[in-house]
């Protein structure tokens, strides 16, 4: 069992910057693969950012690449979004999430991962 718990959300500008923040309570973090995603109001939960194990690789979906970073930090179970340049439309639900195995394109859909956090809201104003 793996519980998220994230942080950060808030409201912020267009142009502005936030940094969301997910703190794993797991013994076994290192086993997990994370992902971030976000789900706006009446649209489909979508991929924002995934990282594997051990931070080497990543993902981001197309429409933040440039824009947001995803990172983790092993040792103290975290796992952080920072976004830069923030757009109106990327205002949502931000959601982290773990899953055993790494995944690294479209397919990554939210079914796929095994524990989700509550979510943490963003909202950008124009």
């Amino acid at each position: 069992q793996v519980r998220l718990e994230e942080s950060g959300g808030g409201l912020v500008r267009a142009g502005g910057s936030l940094s969301l923040a997910c703190a794993a309570s797991t013994r076994t973090f290192r086993d997990y693969a994370m992902g971030w995603f976000r789900q706006a109001p009446g649209k489909k939960r979508e991929i924002v950012a995934t990282i594997d194990w051990t931070g080497d690789s990543t993902f981001y979906n197309e429409v933040v690449k440039g824009r947001f970073t995803v990172s983790r930090d092993n040792d103290k179970n975290m796992i952080y979004l920072q976004m830069n340049n923030l757009k109106p439309e990327d205002a949502a639900v931000y959601y982290c999430a773990a899953n055993h195995d790494f995944c690294s394109g479209y397919g990554c859909e939210a079914y796929v991962y095994e524990y989700f956090g509550q979510g943490t809201q963003v909202t950008v104003s124009s």
